[in-house]
């Protein structure tokens, strides 16, 4: 028996049907897989690119060549997915994940092999001479590029199987992805931080507990947050993020404060033991409850490419001259932020204190993108794309600038700020901490003037080389970095029998002024080249 027309109609769901009737869908398992996956190579990844640097000049590579190794390395970290991501697409993500996961596993052991069965020390001090002998140097290399080249494969994997499985949910689940790499972050420093400080087993096994739980709670809290966000009310989510991760600071500051040290001194070399392990375990992860995601049968398979293709699509791309000038500007940000990893952790060690603990202090990052993500985004997310890229660049400008204060400061940058730290370490945190505010005014926003940069029905061809300013910034980042700590802050600087260096305080400054000013210009250009832009004929 046939309907009457109006039963027959198809029932048309308002948006807040539709996102009530999706918010009770679960994620498939191969969702959370690849998210767990991820987790554990952030936290790998992590644990140990606060200490590059100090510790390949420990090694013995001299005053240039560990900010040159650790640029390279980054470089090929964001490079090497315009390539990687497309032969995972085609051979399978499953068998692309286990490879990278060996390759990382074994580039973190070669890393440590120097120290651990190699018969190299440590040298107390960052040395100015290069004499680190041809097997470390071999063992060193290899390791990085085996980092880079696993590195570069596991975010295009997890990244596709995370569009291919949210489905209607892409905002959450993407949202789940960038949080879940923030919180491998952070808890993989403070996991690199016992270990290497030599606390025992139960210790770290507590500390890992306690890792988990946070991490657990933190994505569940994600989940409200997106529905939150949704209504207007997700900045007030700061508060339970916040109340999750100081508890869980807390937590471990206990374990910790009534632990005993198995060993003393700094291991520094076991962050690559604990980088390692992240790494095995996130193979097996990958190996028991990974399984490829299911592709409909009404899916067409996508076209083979070769790489004589992926480099005719990146001359296709490059040519873009408005798209090519966009990256090198954009460049400059991540030239700024790439000094988190090369001129801070030698200025904190040559120049502030012996020990310093980096890890920790870069830890600053997460810890204030994860707790103000869905503030800023409330009340700054309809600002225009250029505005917010050019404010976050402002910001990471400024952030240079105020290392300039301890230097000036009564009793200068080593004196004991509230019983706690060293002024100038302090200012280390807070110059992490405005980056990663910095971070949360750009980063997103590209991608999105990518989108409107590019040809019309080309947007995911041009966003797939969205990373390629991180990868200009790493590469100029690195001996950019060391010539202005070497050649400008340094110069003229005395040793002081402790092994520190003490600096002329006016060149000290011009070096935090010259980072500053990079910073600086690199907004204003931005600026400059939006205003060029608007005035040009539309290029469609």
């Amino acid at each position: 028996m046939r309907g009457t027309r109006a039963e027959r109609r198809p029932r048309r769901l308002s948006r807040e049907t539709l996102m009530e009737a999706t918010a009770h869908e679960k994620f498939p398992n191969v969702f959370w897989s690849a998210n767990v996956t991820e987790l554990f190579e952030r936290a790998a990844y992590y644990s140990m690119a606060s200490f590059v640097v100090i510790y390949l000049g420990q090694l013995g590579f001299g005053a240039y060549w560990p900010s040159n190794l650790n640029g390279i390395l980054w470089t090929l970290v964001y490079f090497l997915p315009i390539l990687s991501g497309t032969i995972a697409d085609q051979v399978g993500f499953r068998r692309s994940l286990l490879v990278a996961f060996v390759l990382l596993a074994a580039g973190y052991l070669l890393m440590g092999y120097p120290v651990w069965f190699g018969g190299a020390d440590l040298a107390p001090v960052v040395g100015e001479s290069f004499t680190a002998p041809a097997p470390v140097v071999a063992a060193v290399v290899t390791g990085i590029l085996l980092i880079g080249a696993g590195g570069s494969v596991i975010k295009p994997c997890v990244s596709g199987t995370v569009q291919k499985t949210a489905g209607v949910r892409a905002t959450l689940g993407f949202a789940i992805f960038y949080m879940v790499i923030n919180i491998g972050s952070l808890f993989g420093r403070g996991t690199g931080y016992v270990v290497r400080r030599g606390y025992g087993t139960l210790t770290i096994l507590e500390v890992v507990a306690v890792c988990a739980v946070a991490a657990a709670a933190l994505v569940y809290l994600v989940n409200k947050a997106t529905e939150a966000k949704e209504q207007g009310r997700g900045a007030r989510m700061t508060i339970p993020f916040l109340a999750v991760i100081v508890t869980a600071v807390a937590i471990i500051g206990g374990i910790v404060g009534g632990a005993e040290r198995v060993e003393t001194g700094d291991s520094l070399s076991y962050i690559f033991a604990v980088a390692a392990c992240a790494s095995v375990a996130a193979f097996f992860v990958v190996l028991f409850f990974y399984r490829e995601p299911p592709v409909a049968a009404t899916t067409p398979a996508k076209p083979r490419r070769s790489i004589g293709r992926i480099l005719i699509d990146m001359v296709l791309v490059l040519r873009n001259g408005r798209f090519t000038l966009f990256l090198v500007l954009m460049s400059g940000f991540f030239f700024v932020y790439n000094q988190v990893y090369n001129v801070l952790p030698l200025y904190a060690k040559r120049v502030i204190e012996p020990s310093p603990a980096m890890d920790l202090y870069t830890a600053a990052n997460p810890f204030v993108i994860v707790c103000l993500q869905l503030a800023i985004t409330q009340y700054f997310g309809k600002m225009k794309a250029i505005r917010s890229i050019v404010v976050g660049t402002v910001i990471i400008g400024v952030s240079m600038l105020i290392n300039v204060y301890p230097i000036y400061a009564a009793g200068g940058m080593r004196t004991i700020a509230a019983n706690w730290l060293p002024l100038g370490s302090v200012f280390v945190i807070l110059t992490v901490a405005l980056i990663a505010f910095g971070e949360l005014f750009t980063s997103a926003r590209m991608y999105e003037y990518i989108g409107s940069l590019a040809p019309k029905g080309q947007e995911g061809l041009f966003l797939g080389y969205a990373n390629l300013p991180l990868a200009l910034g790493s590469l100029a980042g690195g001996p950019a970095g060391a010539f202005i700590f070497n050649d400008i802050m340094a110069n003229g600087a005395t040793t002081r029998p402790d092994g520190l260096l003490e600096l002329v305080p006016a060149q000290a400054a011009l070096g935090w002024s010259v980072l500053m000013g990079i910073g600086f210009l690199s907004a204003l250009a931005m600026w400059l080249f939006n205003r060029w832009l608007e005035r040009q004929p539309a290029a469609r």
